[in-house]
C-alpha cells in the first residue's frame, strides 16, 4: 500500500480518536466527585485515575488504531512497550517527562510492528511465541532501544517543546488567534487532531499535569484559554450559521433542508461535534468557511480578554459546559458572548450567501435524486460498498469521530450521488486513492458495516467476466507472464515453495495463500507493479494489480 507523510498523519489523527473517546467519562467522574457536587472521593479518584494514566491509554489506543485489523494483541504490545519505555527513561534520567507523547510514540510503533510481524513463523522449538504472541516481545525489545535513544536526545527535545508551548502561551491573544484559525483550517485534512494533542496534552505544566486540558482539570487557574474560545462558536455561532442557511434557501426548499440543518445545529450545540455542519459549506462555499475560521480565532481572543477559562473533555458543547462550569473562571460570560456571536454568524452568513449567491444547502441546483433518504441499517453496509465502487475497489477502511477514512484502488469509481443519498455531508479526495466521507457521529458504525459487507462478499469472490462461462481463468497469451517475470514474482513472494495458491479474484487482485507471509517482500512487489498489499488473515494475502491480476495469477499458478 502506498503511504506518504500525509497519509501517515491522517492515520495518526484517526487513531488518536480512540483514546480521546475515553475522556468524557473521566471528566464526568472527576467532576461529579468534587466537593461542590456529590462530594464522593472515590468517584473523583476514579476519574482522576484515567487522567493520571493518559500516556498508557494513548499507547493502547494508538497501537490498536495503527494495527490493520485492530487486534487486541497490538493493544497488549502497546502496554508492554509503554511500561518498558517508561522504566528505561526513569532509570536513565528522572527529569525526563515525555507525557502522553511517550504513549503516542510507542503505541504507533506497537501498531506498526504488529502489522509487520503478526504472521511471523519461528522454529518449531519456539513456535509457541510465533504469530501475534511475538508482537509484545518485539515491542518490548524495541522499547528498550527507544528508551536508550530518548534518554539521550529527549532532554533537548523537551526543552524545545517547552519553549514552543511557552511561546504559544506567552504570545497571549496572538497565539490564541493563530491556534483558533489553524484548528479550523486543518479540519480539511483531518490533521487538527494532531495540533490539538500538543495543545491539550503537552504544552504547559502544573503539578505534574501537562497540556491545557489536563491542567484545567488539575486545578490550574491559568488553564482553559485554549478551550474557552470554542464554546461561543460551537454552541452559538454554528447553529446561527445553520439558521442563516435555512433562511437563505428558497421558501419552497426550506422544508427539504430544515430537518437536516436542525439536526446538525443541535449536534453542534449539545455535543460540540461540528464537522457535519462545517462540511455542508466548506467546499460549496469556501468563503464562508474562511469567515468561520477567522471568527474562531477572534472568539479565542475575546474570551481571553474577558478572562474566561472553560474546559471540556470531549468538545465545546452544552454537555461539557455544564460539566466543567464549576471549575471555570467567569464561565457565565459565555452566554452574553455566545449571543453576540450568534448575531455575528447569522448576519455575516446571511449577507455573504445572498451577496455572492453561494450554493449552500437548499440553494444548490436541484437534482432528480432526493438526498439523505433513510435506509434499512442491515442494507447500509452493502449500499456503501456499492457506492464506493465495490469491495474490490476498497483497499483500506477506517473511521474517526465523524468521517470515513478510505483508500481506494480507483477513486474515480465512486458514486457521489449514492453517497449523498446514504447521508454523506461532504467528500474529500486525497492523494494515492485516499478519500474521506463526512458522515457525522455514525461514521465508526458505518465503517464496521462496510467491513462486514466486504467480508461477506470476500467469502464468495466474484469470477472475472471472461472466465464466467467455464468457471476457470483463461487468460490470453498476452496476459501471461514471461518466465523471467515469474521468477521475479516468486522471489518477491518468498520462493516457489512459499506460494501454496495463486488465484485472480474481483478482476483486480491476486489472492495468495502463502506458507510464510512474513517472507513476502512488499518493496519488491511494488517494484514489480503492485499497487498495494493487503493482509487478510494468517497466510492469506491480496496483491492489488488492476488489469494484470489474471495474467500474474496464471503465471504463478503454472510455475
Amino acid at each position: 500500500m502506498r503511504l506518504d507523510i500525509m497519509a501517515g498523519l491522517q492515520r495518526l489523527g484517526r487513531s488518536l480518536m480512540l483514546p480521546i473517546a475515553v475522556l468524557p467519562v473521566a471528566g464526568l467522574l472527576l467532576r461529579l466527585g468534587q466537593p461542590d457536587l456529590l462530594d464522593i472521593a472515590f468517584i473523583a479518584d476514579a476519574g482522576n485515575a484515567i487522567f493520571a494514566n493518559l500516556a498508557l491509554i494513548f499507547a493502547i489506543g494508538l497501537a490498536v488504531g495503527f494495527a490493520n485489523d485492530s487486534n487486541g494483541a497490538a493493544g497488549l504490545a502497546g502496554v508492554v512497550g509503554y511500561l518498558v519505555l517508561d522504566a528505561v527513561l526513569h532509570t536513565l534520567n528522572e527529569d525526563i517527562n515525555m507525557g502522553v507523547l511517550s504513549g503516542i510514540i510507542i503505541g504507533a510503533v506497537a501498531g506498526l510492528l504488529y502489522n509487520r510481524f503478526k504472521d511471523i513463523k519461528l522454529p518449531d522449538y519456539l513456535a509457541f511465541f510465533g504469530g501475534r504472541r511475538f508482537i509484545p516481545i518485539v515491542t518490548g525489545l524495541v522499547a528498550v532501544i527507544l528508551g536508550g535513544v530518548f534518554g539521550v536526545i529527549w532532554p533537548s527535545v523537551q526543552v524545545g517543546i517547552d519553549l514552543l508551548g511557552q511561546w504559544l502561551i506567552d504570545a497571549g491573544e496572538l497565539g490564541l488567534f493563530v491556534y483558533g484559525v489553524l484548528n479550523r483550517l486543518l479540519i480539511v485534512t483531518g490533521l487538527h487532531h494532531v495540533l490539538n494533542s500538543f495543545v491539550w496534552f503537552v504544552f504547559g505544566s502544573f503539578d505534574g499535569a501537562t497540556g491545557d486540558l489536563n491542567r484545567f482539570f488539575a486545578g490550574d487557574p491559568s488553564a482553559g484559554s485554549f478551550m474557552a474560545g470554542f464554546f461561543p462558536v460551537m454552541m452559538f455561532g454554528l447553529p446561527a450559521a445553520a439558521l442563516a442557511m435555512y433562511h437563505a434557501a428558497p421558501k419552497g426548499r426550506r422544508a427539504q433542508v430544515g430537518g437536516l440543518l436542525l439536526s446538525l445545529a443541535l449536534t453542534a450545540f449539545l455535543t460540540g461535534v461540528t464537522e457535519p455542519i462545517e462540511f455542508t459549506f466548506m467546499f460549496l462555499a469556501p468563503m464562508l468557511y474562511l469567515i468561520h475560521a477567522l471568527l474562531t480565532g477572534t472568539s479565542m481572543v475575546v474570551m481571553s480578554l474577558l478572562d474566561v477559562k472553560l474546559g471540556f473533555t470531549f468538545s465545546a458543547g452544552a454537555f461539557d459546559y455544564a460539566l466543567s462550569y464549576g471549575l471555570s473562571t467567569n464561565g457565565w460570560m459565555l452566554i452574553p458572548v455566545g449571543l453576540v456571536y450568534f448575531a455575528i454568524y447569522y448576519g455575516l452568513f446571511r449577507w455573504t450567501i445572498a451577496r455572492y449567491d453561494l450554493p449552500t444547502p437548499g440553494r444548490e441546483p436541484e437534482t432528480a435524486e432526493p438526498q439523505g433518504q433513510p435506509r434499512d441499517l442491515g442494507e447500509r453496509g452493502p449500499a456503501f460498498v456499492r457506492a464506493l465502487g465495490g469491495a474490490a475497489n476498497l483497499t483500506s477502511v477506517g473511521a474517526c469521530t465523524t468521517r470515513l477514512r478510505l483508500i481506494l484502488e480507483d477513486s474515480q469509481a465512486i458514486d457521489e450521488t449514492a453517497l449523498k443519498q446514504l447521508g454523506s455531508r461532504g467528500l474529500m479526495r486525497l492523494r494515492n486513492g485516499g478519500i474521506q466521507v463526512i458522515l457525522g457521529p455514525i461514521a465508526d458504525g458505518v465503517a464496521d458495516e462496510i467491513r462486514a459487507a466486504m467480508a461477506a462478499e470476500g467469502a464468495a469472490p466474484r469470477t472475472p467476466p471472461q472466465a464466467a462461462a467455464s468457471g476457470v481463468a483463461a487468460p490470453s497469451d498476452t496476459q501471461c507472464l514471461p518466465a523471467e517475470q515469474v521468477e521475479r514474482w516468486l522471489a518477491a513472494l518468498g520462493g516457489a515453495e512459499n506460494v501454496r495458491e495463486a488465484t485472480a479474484v474481483a478482476m483486480t487482485r491476486v489472492r495468495l495463500r502463502l506458507g510464510d507471509a512474513a517472507a513476502l517482500d512488499e518493496a519488491a512487489l511494488l517494484a514489480l507493479g503492485a499497487r498495494g498489499v493487503q493482509h487478510i488473515e494468517a497466510g492469506l494475502v491480496h496483491v492489488l494489480l488492476g488489469e494484470r491480476a489474471e495474467g500474474v495469477a496464471s503465471g504463478l499458478s503454472r510455475s
